[in-house]
């Protein structure tokens, strides 16, 4: 069963002493509006997260017809030479159906797929803003002794340095859209799997960047109109601290205020299908959850 109607998507997520996502063209400092001083993440990040828990965790890793096409394959063990797109695509004769069959993440997020000939554009039905923490961060430059001698017959070790945020609350604002699914035919089940690679994915990123990471909060909001949406979700919540923001340690430090939202979401009630969450327990939320919004088993 493909997907019929439009969907709206929240995601938050924290991050404690780590860098949700480094800039290779800044030594891999955590990305930082210079403006504001708000975190932001790319939405590549986030689909890589997704891509990653898929393969590693729900078998699509190339077996039994279930695969990630954008994914590192090297080709040459000896030159570890890594495969480019179009010898990818080769990997499945170059029969575009045959990918879309195959591949959740060119179903999920669509893509440029390089055939032999030519070439296909898919739009993604799953697309998400940048995330930005709703609070300003604060960057730490922290540097530490390697274990290996800066070259050979020297008695100096290499040092090492590191940029990382103490905290950072980060939300994404995502949509479902049905136009793009029926081209890439998303089914329902693909997007019960993304789901869950948000929430688990994010909390089973364990790399030594990335370990600190912990999901939140994720509503999803199902629409009766197709192709209606309220838009900007993640603008109508907010934290709330007697801390300065940039000195937010942990989640007991402050409350996340979603009563805005509750109220968008009474005056647009008529428009609803269903609102479906996953909450932290630990997370402090203004704002009673109504009864009738559907917990995601996830």
């Amino acid at each position: 069963m493909y997907i019929e109607k439009r969907s709206e998507l929240l995601f938050c997520y924290d991050i404690t002493d780590a860098n949700p996502n480094g800039d290779p063209l800044d030594n891999n400092k955590p990305r930082i509006d210079e403006e504001t001083s708000i975190n932001f993440v790319t939405d590549v990040r986030l689909k890589r997260t997704i891509r990653d828990y898929l393969y590693e965790y729900k078998g699509y890793n190339g077996e039994n017809n279930k695969d990630i096409f954008v994914r590192e394959i090297i080709y040459d063990d000896k030159n570890m030479y890594i495969q480019d797109g179009k010898k990818r695509a080769g990997n499945f004769e170059n029969n575009a159906n045959d990918i879309l069959n195959k591949c959740i993440d060119v179903r999920l997020f669509g893509g440029v797929i390089p055939l032999s000939k030519d070439s296909i554009t898919y739009t993604g039905p799953i697309q998400f803003k940048v995330g930005r923490s709703l609070h300003q961060v604060e960057l730490q430059h922290i540097k530490g002794t390697g274990a290996f001698a800066s070259k050979q017959g020297t008695k100096q070790n290499t040092f090492r340095e590191e940029y990382i945020l103490p905290y950072s609350f980060i939300a994404f604002h995502g949509i479902i859209n049905e136009t793009a699914a029926k081209h890439t035919s998303l089914s329902e089940e693909d997007v019960d799997l993304l789901l869950d690679g948000m929430w688990n994915g994010t909390k089973n990123l364990i790399s030594r960047s990335k370990f600190g990471q912990m999901p939140r909060l994720l509503i999803k909001v199902d629409y009766k109109e197709k192709g209606y949406f309220i838009g900007d979700l993640d603008k109508y919540i907010k934290i709330k601290t007697e801390k300065l923001e940039n000195k937010i340690r942990k989640l007991e430090d402050f409350t996340l205020d979603i009563s805005k939202l509750l109220e968008v979401f009474e005056e647009e009630e008529e428009k609803i299908d269903k609102i479906s969450y996953k909450v932290d327990k630990f997370l402090n939320i203004i704002g009673e959850i109504p009864s009738t919004w559907e917990k995601l088993e996830i």
